[in-house]
């Protein structure tokens, strides 16, 4: 007799070897039904299979509860088999918000994405990438040399964003970083924080010379010559976390980790 507490939990893995057991193990303890009958979808992996079971059942408009069974666990809970119902009712639900990526190509071709964490411009070759950014029409920044240049929220600014030195972000923040990789000129500009409102607009200059890929989370598009970048609230997801150790406090924690 399974233990679901009359939850409709839908589990799903990463195939790795620890995620492809837990799921073994979670299933037999717990059932499990479809991903379109599920109450909560209990996602076993690290970050990037979050990231992928996000875009995955965006529109299915389920709480996701992730249990850390990969390699970066963020985004993830703790994995334990015992006790998941009692979890799941004191959870903390925290709802994201994705960017919109609306790319034009050198060949005239138009892309759309969503990303949860960041889109990222970055050169395809080793000539340095030339970018031009406007923010709503105002053109801020006429020339940026760069390896390349992203767009993160709240929720994505403890990952690539962090790499590349730019600020964290609390969740309730309402803003966006938009930070530059490995700016050569100008040298000293460290990038900008900007309402999550507002619409982020890159020109890639000299794109023949410079060719430049966009990328929105895992999806790339090559050769890019213009690329608009917003929030939009059209969409929403909804993770779900410990009570103990919410998305929140993580996003704090970081901010005073080595």
């Amino acid at each position: 007799m399974t233990e679901n507490g009359g939850r409709n939990l839908a589990f799903v893995a990463s195939d790795s070897e620890a995620a492809q057991a837990a799921l073994v193990e979670m299933t037999e303890r717990y059932g499990s039904v479809s991903t379109d009958e599920a109450d909560v979808i209990v996602a076993l992996g690290g970050d990037g299979f979050m990231l992928e079971t996000l875009h995955k059942f965006i529109d299915n408009h389920v709480p996701i509860f992730g249990m850390h069974r990969g390699s970066v666990g963020f985004l993830m809970n703790s994995y334990s088999p015992d006790g998941l119902i009692d979890r799941l009712t004191k959870t903390d639900p925290v709802r994201l918000y994705p960017l919109e990526m609306y790319a034009i190509c050198a060949d005239g071709s138009t892309h759309r994405a969503l990303a949860i964490n960041d889109v990222a411009l970055l050169r395809q070759t080793r000539q340095m990438a030339k970018i031009a950014i406007s923010i709503d029409g105002v053109r801020r920044l006429d020339e940026l040399m760069c390896d390349g240049v992203l767009v993160a929220t709240p929720a994505g600014s403890t990952a690539y964003n962090l790499s590349a030195h730019g600020p964290i972000l609390p969740l309730v923040s309402d803003v966006l970083a938009l930070t530059p990789i490995s700016a050569f000129r100008p040298r000293r500009w460290r990038g900008a924080i900007i309402p999550h409102g507002a619409k982020v607009t890159f020109e890639v200059l000299e794109p023949k010379k410079r060719p430049v890929s966009a990328g929105a989370d895992s999806i790339e598009v090559r050769d890019v010559v213009a690329v608009e970048v917003r929030e939009t609230r059209e969409v929403d997801l909804t993770l779900l976390f410990d009570h103990e150790h919410n998305l929140e406090e993580r996003v704090l924690k970081e901010q005073f980790s080595n």
